[in-house]
């Protein structure tokens, strides 16, 4: 299976915005739900975003409102848009997949099959 690839991580100040992306060749079919993760320093990773492969999305509260998951099967990527980023956010933003129906189901780590080595956002003044 070709490596999930992440990119677009990077420094930004309070305020600011970063749009990270997901090279997902091979997990863009009806097989897969795509989601994004983070882990910030000493925490458990948390689920961000998901987007199923019928278009449902599904955000963690923390990022309602902020965040935005896109899925393009054309380019076969994954893409997520943070505004408003807050330092809380700073923490290393995986890309995972779930092979299955297609379907997310929620955030379950445990659930997801394949995963990208990460990249870093750090938010600070």
């Amino acid at each position: 299976q070709v490596p999930l690839v992440e990119s677009g991580g990077g420094s930004v100040q309070p305020g600011g915005s970063l749009r990270l992306a997901c090279a997902a060749s091979g997990y863009t079919d009806t097989s897969y739900c795509l989601a994004w993760f983070r882990q910030g320093l000493g925490k458990e990773r948390e689920g961000v975003a998901s987007h199923n492969a019928y278009g449902t999305k599904s955000y963690a509260d923390s990022v309602k409102g902020r965040f935005t998951i896109s899925r393009d099967n054309t380019k076969d990527a994954l893409y997520l848009q943070m505004n408003s980023l807050k330092p809380e956010d700073t923490a290393m933003y995986y890309c995972a997949a779930k092979r299955g129906d297609g379907l997310c189901g929620g955030f379950n780590r445990a659930d997801y099959h394949y995963w990208g080595q990460g990249t870093q956002v750090t938010v600070s003044s």
